[in-house]
């Protein structure tokens, strides 16, 4: 394994994009999701390694996953590189399509949106998530990007 992959955090694009989904959590919530400082590079290093799940997606048509921490990657067994070439819709069973695609537009119409359900991971293990948090990222021009998801509390079913 590379370093770059090893540690995507180190790589400037994710160093950014890591910046962006703290400052939108900020933006649209009120307070902080993780609570760090230092540079850039040490405070995407802190999200990288956070005690949460944390994925985010981009804007294309059919969203594909941009960004997991350590905790996502594990969570849907899989490595960066199969994480950010996923397209995000697999994260959920198709059955359970609609109610996610509510979310995300819940979501993108107010900002954020809370949320509880059932998702499934790489190898077929469903689990189901408890107040998690689904946010609009926005970038240095408060123009949207993408959104981000982030939960602690979830179990396998």
């Amino acid at each position: 394994m590379t370093s770059m992959i090893e540690f995507p955090w180190q790589q400037e694009a994710i160093i950014i994009h890591s910046q962006r989904i703290l400052n939108s959590f900020q933006y649209w919530l009120g307070y902080s999701v993780l609570d760090v400082s230092g540079s850039p590079l040490e405070i995407a290093q802190a999200l990288f390694a956070a005690p949460f799940v944390l994925a985010s997606q981009g804007t294309e048509v059919n969203p594909i996953l941009n960004y997991g921490n350590r905790k996502a990657l594990a969570q849907w067994e899989m490595s960066w590189e199969e994480f950010t070439r996923t397209p995000s819709r697999n994260t959920a069973e198709a059955v359970l399509q609609p109610e996610r695609n509510r979310l995300l537009a819940d979501a993108a119409t107010k900002g954020f949106s809370y949320f509880s359900g059932v998702r499934i991971t790489s190898t077929g293990k469903r689990f189901q998530i408890e107040d998690g948090i689904v946010w609009n990222i926005l970038n240095e021009q408060n123009q949207y990007c993408g959104q981000a998801g982030m939960f602690s509390k979830c179990e396998f079913i």
